[in-house]
């Protein structure tokens, strides 16, 4: 099993950044593909983003790609979210999620573990 934590999120106006942190105790990381996903109020959860267990394989949801960029340090045990030129679209609660020997996917259902999700609102 891996536990996940979130942090980084909170307050910012448009154009603004943040960095997602997401701390993974339990199992090493590097056997986790990692993803990204939201939840805005009165909609479904959506992907973000999605790193393969190695790195090289990327995946961003279109409308955050050249804004968002997902990184993983598995010697650290963490996954990041950079979030630039934030739009108040953004707005969310931001979940990070590991797929046990996975490959990085953007179907949520395909993820074993997901954290208890990290704030983000953006204001205009």
């Amino acid at each position: 099993q891996v536990q996940l934590v979130e942090s980084g999120g909170g307050l910012v106006q448009a154009g603004g950044s943040l960095r997602l942190s997401c701390a993974a105790s339990g199992r090493t990381l590097s056997m986790y593909a990692m993803g990204w996903f939201r939840q805005a109020p009165g909609k479904e959860r959506a992907f973000v983003a999605a790193i393969s267990r190695s790195g090289n394989n990327i995946y961003y949801l279109d409308s955050v790609k050249g804004r968002f960029t997902i990184s993983r340090d598995n010697a650290k045990n963490t996954v990041y979210l950079q979030t630039n030129s934030l739009k108040p679209e953004d707005t969310a609660v931001y979940y990070c999620a590991a797929d046990y020997l996975g490959w990085g996917t953007i179907d949520g259902d395909d993820y074993d573990y997901w954290g208890q999700g990290t704030q983000v609102t953006v204001s205009s």
